[in-house]
């Protein structure tokens, strides 16, 4: 699955976010660094939230 994610150089290298995943954030020195630390982050993210969800009853809903 792909994620769009918001990449900024920043003084010490880049800064990178997962706007759809609040909190979801990571840096490294360089680009590749960086992706390849959100992708770690998105991971880990979305592990939790699959904990938290485990026994609940989820439902989806549309939002038009």
């Amino acid at each position: 699955m792909k994620y769009e994610v918001a990449l900024q150089e920043t003084d010490e290298g880049f800064s990178v976010s997962f706007p759809g995943l609040p909190c979801c954030w990571s840096q490294g020195a360089t680009k590749v660094e960086a992706l390849a630390s959100i992708q770690d982050a998105i991971h880990e993210y979305l592990a939790v939230r699959e904990e938290l969800l485990r026994g609940a009853m989820v439902r989806e809903v549309e939002v038009a």
